[in-house]
């Protein structure tokens, strides 16, 4: 009786080992799916947090980020290109998987494109494009076309031949070249531009500007901003001047829409800013994915005018 019990005892002892063998297996195996579901991180770059379109296309970047399960972090530029670089660096060192970036200045900002392109981390352009480094995609309206639609808008309303004005973004940015060309397209054969000036796509800035403008030309009857910002800013001007000046803006922001249902502003061209960050991170999860994108995603424009 002895022998079974001591026989009994072994076999459980052996039972109990073999258990114990199995179990780091299993933790092994836990860990290893743990490890392939690691949360992707994506590094958001945007030019400033102080206009209301980029704002939006935040918004949509981090709504579109939480739904598809990405971690995101933004960084605002405020406007400088220094700081932006800076900025990229951060997120560089921080590991992220992916960097999405609204350029301050689309030659400045290569430098930072190329550092993550040296540390391996995937790039995609947002509304402003980068003039060197490797990007995967850039997202974008096609800014030409909308200056090209505000150009023709502003013809239709002053007629062939009239003095008009430009307001001009960011020097350097690729959406204040492109919207340029596109304008000037139309402007160099139907309008008589007398005064071009930037303001920095800021409504502040605007707003002086149009003032000295009006001192110079008092004879423009329409003006034309790269950026709704400065449209509403020269607008302020014209008004405290008891002027009648068509001004066209670009954006589609919700203040220059309520302006133009007003019927204050003429029009603005409407980008949509929110798709094109939810774009934005739908192609970086795409690529993290391992799929293959389009160089370049446009994103429709269109007229919004007084009827």
């Amino acid at each position: 009786m002895k022998k079974i019990w001591v026989l009994v005892s072994l076999a459980a002892v052996l039972f109990l080992a073999a258990c114990s063998l199995d179990s780091p297996t299993s933790s092994n195996e836990s860990g290893d799916t743990e490890s392939t579901n690691e949360t992707p991180t994506i590094g958001f770059s945007v030019s400033t947090l102080n206009n209301p379109f980029f704002v939006t296309l935040t918004d949509g970047a981090e709504a579109k980020a939480e739904e598809l399960g990405a971690e995101m972090t933004v960084v605002d530029a405020q406007d400088n290109a220094s700081k932006q670089a800076s900025d990229v660096e951060d997120l560089i060192q921080q590991g992220v998987d992916f960097i999405l970036i609204n350029p301050v200045d689309s030659a400045a900002v290569a430098a930072a494109v190329e550092s993550a392109n040296a540390a391996g981390i995937p790039v995609i352009t947002l509304d402003r494009s980068a003039e060197g480094g490797e990007v995967v995609a850039h997202v974008a309206s096609d800014n030409a076309a909308g200056g090209q639609m505000a150009g023709e808008y502003l013809v239709s309303l002053v007629g062939e031949g009239a003095q008009v004005a430009e307001l001009e973004g960011v020097p350097g940015s690729s959406a204040a070249r492109e919207r340029g060309e596109g304008f000037n397209s139309v402007a160099a054969d139907q309008l008589d531009v007398v005064a071009k000036q930037t303001a920095n796509f800021n409504r502040a800035e605007g707003l002086s500007v149009m003032e000295n403008i009006l001192q110079s030309n008092p004879d423009i009857t329409g003006v034309f901003a790269h950026n709704d910002e400065m449209a509403l800013g020269a607008l302020e001007a014209i008004e405290a001047a008891g002027k009648d000046i068509v001004v066209v803006g670009f954006d589609a922001t919700d203040d220059a829409v309520a302006s133009v249902e007003d019927g204050r502003l003429a029009g603005t061209i409407a980008q949509q800013p929110a798709m094109i960050g939810e774009i934005g991170v739908e192609t970086a999860m795409k690529v993290l994915a391992g799929e293959e994108v389009e160089a370049n995603i446009p994103v429709e424009l269109e007229l919004i005018g007084q009827d």
